[in-house]
């Protein structure tokens, strides 16, 4: 089985895939990102469906994106000195989903071999296969099907396709995958060359509009394209990856489906798409926030479907051994059943910096932010399961109360800055209480730091947040000292860990990679408090950890030296966007930068903790 970061993602802008170094389309979920994958031997074997075109005894050579896209092309070496290439793309959504795979010759002549084996419902469905055409194929499973036409003889039986052919130097063969449902027949004519010319114009027209100038710009573009290629262009959602159940520890059971849509990453799209220059894809996003939370306050939810849907309910495919053995492969999402606080800070600092950014907001967005704001009144002191979703009891998480301070102060804002209507002076009294509570409660001073949770010893790097979004200044020694006791007690090999599973009841066994995202924030607090070339130290070694291609996952084990998580992860390329725009000194001022109209309560001496 290939890494993680062996594979390279391609999509049409509302479904994607992952290719192998191999050439193998290892996993492709159509008609939407979380529609029922036809491939998913990413999440078991070749019992479970893939794409592949080689040579026998063929090893990759190189691989990369066209400059500015998402087609992606793969070299080859037969061991005869025979050598190909393969050009991978999905044609932004036009009609029927399409994968096309372009085989050009570059040395001596080639003999080649297609192997398709579709399995619809995640591998647990072999589909049965008519010809309609010489060199068309339709493979049909209840609800599904998929069409290839090749440009080669195809054999087939028992659910597989197979095709062989030969290319000369300089030859060019297209083979084409699409999809539609099975009760319709309606393919649709696509020249390859006229679709990849028109998949490089769209990707570099897009790309052509970032505004980013500083270092690291190849880092910060790819970023950019990857977050463009989880935006589910429909309804403007942004998906945290394409995947499901790729593990956070190789054999365990920290396996989760995100091709879903949360909250907590709205106010990082934002920001990186504005100042990126992407005005478009930030308002669609908050239109979309304002779609799925909308009706009533108190069944707001941290995470939503492409479309807003609510209803994710989590179960397990039990037919699926599970990447390297990591089991259970978890389909939907039970955090969407969660109390997470820390909710309606992020849509509450969504719709500060898209005023901010003077962003066009439907007129009834105060509606719903001041009803939701009635209802954080009512239930901020509460215990929630946190930003990392805890399965274990709920508790009074530090990161939460923070958030519903940014609530709090972000409403304040609107009525102070933006003259909009509120009571404002009671939101003053809680943003102000917050604060004193969180430094009575969330400060360790025997630890000197900031903790997961109140009253208690275990660290946690979503504090790392606080100055970013304004809670506290930087450079107060709380901060200081708790940036401090991050970087000795809760990184591994220099990176940050997001807590410690084993000092930290989250309901799970097991352990975990570092987290990219924490490690790019604490990069970020490294700027703030003055220590640059740390800061720009850590920032370059991250971006070294994304693939050749420039892809990043979740998280990473420092000790195996590999990618972790579901893959590519949008939390870690929102950070590459910020962490490089906070290094060239360019990000816009969305966020405040220290508390304003309060001062922070100094903590409690530990003798007098409770």
């Amino acid at each position: 089985m290939q890494k993680i970061e062996d594979y390279g993602l391609i999509g049409d802008g509302e479904s994607a895939a992952l290719v192998g170094r191999n050439g193998s389309v290892d996993w492709l979920a159509w008609p939407r990102f979380d529609s029922e994958a036809c491939f998913a031997a990413l999440l078991g074997d070749e019992r479970h469906g893939f794409w592949r075109i080689d040579a026998k005894g063929a090893k990759p050579l190189a691989r990369r994106y066209h400059d500015g896209s998402l087609v992606l092309e793969q070299d080859f070496e037969a061991p005869d000195g025979i050598s190909y290439r393969i050009i991978d793309f999905m044609e932004p959504r036009q009609g029927d989903p399409k994968l096309i795979r372009q085989v050009v010759g570059l040395k001596g002549r080639s003999q080649l071999q297609l192997m398709l084996r579709p399995r619809f419902d995640y591998g647990a469905v072999k589909p049965w296969l008519h010809q309609i055409a010489p060199g068309t194929l339709r493979a049909v499973a209840g609800p599904h099907s998929v069409i290839l036409r090749a440009p080669c003889p195809l054999d087939y039986g028992d659910g597989d396709v197979r095709g062989d052919f030969a290319l000369e130097a300089g030859d060019s063969l297209s083979f084409i995958l699409s999809y539609e449902p099975s009760h319709i027949y309606t393919p649709e004519p696509c020249e390859p060359g006229e679709s990849l010319e028109q998949t490089l114009a769209f990707w570099r027209g897009w790309s052509a509009q970032n505004h980013y100038e500083g270092p690291w710009a190849e880092a910060v573009n790819r970023s950019l394209i990857t977050i463009k290629a989880l935006i589910y262009a429909p309804t403007g959602g942004i998906i945290a990856a394409p995947t499901t159940s790729l593990p956070e520890q190789i054999g365990g059971e920290r396996n989760w489906d995100y091709r879903f849509c949360w909250l907590r990453d709205a106010s990082f799209s934002v920001l990186s798409l504005m100042n990126a220059g992407y005005r478009k894809e930030a308002e669609a996003w908050c239109e979309w926030v304002l779609r799925a939370v909308a009706g009533d306050a108190k069944a707001l939810q941290p995470v939503y479907g492409l479309a807003g849907e609510r209803r994710l309910e989590e179960r397990e495919a039990a037919w699926l051994p599970g990447y390297e053995g990591s089991r259970p492969v978890r389909l939907g999402n039970g955090a969407a059943d969660q109390f997470q606080i820390d909710a309606f800070g992020w849509i509450m600092d969504t719709m500060h910096q898209a005023r901010t950014f003077e962003l066009d907001l439907r007129e009834d967005s105060w509606d719903l932010e001041k009803a939701l704001m009635a209802e954080l009144e009512q239930v901020w002191r509460r215990p929630d399961e946190g930003i990392w979703e805890v399965r274990g009891d709920p508790r009074h998480f530090v990161h939460s109360k923070v958030m519903a301070w940014v609530a709090f102060d972000r409403a304040v804002r609107a009525v102070e800055d933006f003259g909009l209507e509120g009571p404002v002076e009671r939101w003053k009294t809680l943003r102000d209480e917050i604060p004193q509570e969180v430094c009575a409660r969330g400060y360790n001073a025997d630890l000197g730091a900031f903790v997961q949770s109140y009253d208690g010893e275990s660290l946690d790097a979503a504090v790392l947040l606080m100055p970013l979004v304004g809670f506290i200044s930087a450079d107060d020694r709380r901060m200081i000292s708790t940036v401090a006791a991050i970087e000795q007690t809760l990184t591994r090999d220099g990176l940050v860990l997001r807590y410690d599973p084993k000092a930290s009841d989250d309901g799970l066994e097991g352990d975990e990679g570092v987290f990219l995202a924490c490690s790019f924030w604490l990069a970020d607090n490294l700027i703030l408090q003055g220590r640059r070339d740390e800061a720009e130290a850590l920032f370059g070694r991250l971006v070294g950890l994304s693939n050749d291609l420039g892809l990043l996952a979740e998280e990473y084990d420092p000790d195996a030296g590999r990618q972790l998580g579901n893959f590519p992860q949008a939390f870690s390329h929102f950070a590459i966007i910020d962490t490089a725009f906070n290094l060239a000194g360019l990000k816009a001022a969305a966020r405040p930068d220290a508390p304003r109209d309060q001062e922070l309560a100094p903590p409690k001496p530990a003798d007098q903790q409770t």
